[in-house]
């Protein structure tokens, strides 16, 4: 099963790939680590990566077509693929669409993680993460067992995104609006999509989820 997870940022993409990775033995595609694993692969394309990115230039879209087509063809396609910030525009998911469909693979559907705009800023104005091992935190609704340290190793050191204040999430998700809302309609019209109350608790989101993939 190959799925794309859709929402703005901070609406739990990523925390619901990893139960879906460990529940399910899907492989979560994140263009971010995509891209930083190509940049030292030493590879045609990740020398095309290097270079951009040394350049300070954006990725095209071409290239992590690219870097997806390799992945395709790889171990990873082999199993269930998640797509976790990628596609974000119209543009990206015919992309992704002709991809798929030359690989004889298909995209069986699509979460979109609804959330109220106002409880996702509190949301991540108030999160913080392990500098270790990478485990999420919220000032109220997660905070670490005991103060200051990680529940998962033990870490004492934390960091907190500089824009992960109330006015720079608001820009964020106006973004999103503008660019990647439009694949809602765009999924939904392919009979794609499946919606689910990303601001629940995270059980009980994960629980909507496998429900609405039938898993």
């Amino acid at each position: 099963m190959n799925i794309i997870l859709l929402g703005p940022p901070g609406a739990g993409k990523g925390t619901q790939a990893r139960r879906l990775v460990e529940e399910h033995g899907m492989v979560q595609l994140s263009t971010g680590d995509m891209l930083r694993a190509a940049k030292t692969s030493g590879t045609e394309m990740g020398n095309k990566v290097a270079e951009v990115m040394a350049r300070g230039d954006l990725v095209t879209d071409d290239i992590v077509i690219g870097l997806i087509s390799e992945q395709l063809d790889g171990e990873a396609g082999q199993h269930g693929l998640i797509f976790d910030g990628f596609p974000r525009t119209l543009a990206q998911a015919d992309a992704l669409g002709k991809l798929l469909d030359e690989k004889g693979k298909t995209l069986d559907s699509v979460v979109e993680m609804k959330v109220d705009d106002d409880a996702l800023v509190d949301r991540i104005s108030g999160r913080f993460t392990c500098s270790k091992c990478g485990e999420v935190y919220h000032d109220t609704t997660k905070p670490t067992a005991k103060e200051g340290v990680c529940d998962v190793c033990g870490s004492t050191e934390f960091t907190r995104r500089a824009d992960d204040n109330p006015d720079s999430v608001r820009v964020r998700l106006m973004a999103y609006y503008r660019s990647t809302a439009p694949l809602i309609g765009y999924y939904h019209a392919k009979g794609k999509l499946v919606s689910v109350d990303g601001l629940g608790e995270i059980d009980t989101v994960a629980a909507d989820i496998k429900q609405g993939l039938g898993l």
